[in-house]
């Protein structure tokens, strides 16, 4: 099996984890949103969204370039939360979080099973989920939304410039696209810094 496609196996189960994480730790903060809408599950079925957990990373495995994607995302309503402006962000900034965990669990996995047979496909799988989650991280922290990294824009952006900032967002999706299809160079930049620190950490 080869590698890319052990990343895209590996794919579905940390973007799950990712938007799990977002609706558990809301609840935590008092926002039981994603627990009534049924989305604080492992079950792969209510988490995938057709564009970006199936198509867009098939498409990408099958040019050759580094795979990635997203779920579904977790319903969240800030006004539930104790602290919305404060909360939010943390809220946001779990996804990351999870995937950079699930990345260092990875790569202590691989490090204690390459000796034994660093060619077998469980110790390429454990790689390869490393490798993904690396990229997830760093996807979803660019500061476009609706990616969780624009969440810290949101947090510190002073209040003059929030009338830009929301004509910014209606055409977010927009942007997104175009840096993820028209400017894939972008992206390869910032991977490409992630995945050194990584390899630093393998």
């Amino acid at each position: 099996m080869s590698f890319r496609t052990l990343v895209y196996l590996a794919l579905v189960p940390s973007i799950i984890l990712h938007e799990v994480s977002h609706g558990w730790v809301a609840l935590a903060f008092g926002d039981d949103t994603a627990k009534r809408a049924g989305r604080l599950t492992l079950n792969p079925i209510p988490h995938i969204d057709a564009l970006g957990t199936i198509i867009l990373p098939g498409l990408l495995v099958l040019s050759g370039s580094a795979p990635f994607g997203w779920a579904k995302p977790v319903p969240v309503t800030p006004s539930r939360l104790r602290n919305p402006r404060q909360q939010s962000v943390l809220v946001s900034l779990v996804g990351p979080a999870t995937n950079i965990a699930l990345a260092v669990i990875a790569a202590a996995a691989f490090d204690a099973l390459r000796p034994a047979d660093p060619t077998s496909d469980v110790t390429r799988f454990a790689l390869a989920f490393g490798y993904a989650n690396v990229l997830l991280a760093a996807f979803n922290l660019l500061p476009i939304p609706p990616l969780d990294g624009s969440a810290i824009i949101e947090r510190f952006l002073p209040a003059r410039l929030w009338p830009r900032w929301l004509r910014f967002r209606q055409y977010s999706m927009g942007v997104l696209l175009i840096v993820v299809f028209l400017l894939p160079g972008v992206l390869s930049n910032v991977f490409d810094r992630a995945l050194r620190l990584w390899e630093h950490l393998l």
